[in-house]
């Protein structure tokens, strides 16, 4: 089942999600634990910042994918639900704090992202090494990974975060490259194909990962040529997901990928190469982080 064109022109779909959307309300002795633990260090999670349609799976599963550097984000991509504006100063002890929710969560496998802090010379990268290197301190058994903002193109910042030592690097395109400069201003393709092609350059034991959301416009032709660009820098890891709109203030949904395309795209991906494609309309960056650094097979450590 090929997948059409993804909606050409402007024009946009009925807001009515199909059926294969919808998801339970979140709830569970575990959800509320997450909740309170979150609370009570004052964290963030990407998950509620942007508004994820799989927060009550995650967090019933006790994991979280922690947001640092405050949750204001510098740059106003026009997919995204996470408030941009003016960042607040950097908090000294949000590293120690998210160290401490890892190890009384028991996390075996933990993602830490961000927003965007162009406001800082190095984008914030000396805080996600804190980061990495006070979890590996107090949960020494957790496979750590990081989902990067571009630091601008600088590989001063992202050498920074590679030598604290996650075991997967993760940085998204989002999307393809033609949508680039509606989708995500004041980014760029290249510079994100860049970042990975470093990344991958920096040690054989680095799993790269990176993932795009389906719906905004693209053409099946530009899905398949984004996955070829990645598969170029090696990138190990991928996933596929569905846009779904945060609100009237953000893109319209183009399309509504069915589930069998996804598998299609799926089939697709592992024949170009790449370690592991998770992919479904309701995948996101980090949905089963774990579970898909497990399957991709790279590290011991990832592994055990």
């Amino acid at each position: 089942m090929q997948g059409g064109s993804g909606g050409e022109g402007l024009g946009f779909i009925s807001s009515r999600k199909p059926d294969w959307l919808k998801v339970r309300a979140p709830g569970g002795p575990n959800y509320l634990r997450v909740k309170g633990l979150l609370k009570d260090l004052n964290l963030h999670t990407v998950c509620e910042e942007a508004r994820c349609p799989n927060t009550g799976e995650c967090f019933g599963d006790l994991t979280a994918t922690f947001l640092i550097l405050g949750d204001i984000c510098t740059r106003g991509c026009s997919f995204c639900a996470i408030t941009h504006g003016r960042p607040a100063e950097l908090d000294p002890d949000e590293s120690e704090r998210v160290a401490r929710a890892v190890l009384s969560l028991g996390l075996r496998h933990v993602v830490i992202t961000s927003v965007s802090r162009d406001d800082l010379e190095d984008g914030g990268a000396e805080v996600f090494a804190m980061t990495i290197k006070r979890i590996k301190e107090l949960s020494p058994q957790s496979s750590i990974e990081v989902l990067v903002p571009d630091f601008k193109g600088s590989e001063t910042a992202l050498g920074k975060v590679l030598e604290a030592g996650p075991d997967i690097l993760n940085h998204n395109l989002e999307t393809v490259y033609r949508l680039y400069p509606l989708v995500r201003p004041g980014s760029k393709y290249g510079r994100s194909l860049q970042l990975l092609a470093r990344a991958r350059r920096y040690g054989p034991c680095l799993l790269t990962k990176s993932g795009l959301i389906l719906g905004l416009g693209e053409d099946w032709a530009e899905i398949l040529q984004t996955m070829a660009d990645l598969r170029g820098v090696s990138c190990d890891l991928l996933t596929l997901g569905q846009y779904l709109r945060p609100s009237h203030e953000h893109l319209p949904v183009i399309k509504y990928y069915h589930p069998e395309e996804f598998s299609e795209l799926k089939a697709l991906g592992e024949g170009m190469g790449f370690r592991h494609v998770e992919s479904g309309p309701l995948v996101r960056s980090s949905y089963h982080a774990g579970w898909q650094a497990r399957a991709a097979g790279r590290r011991s450590r990832v592994l055990a």
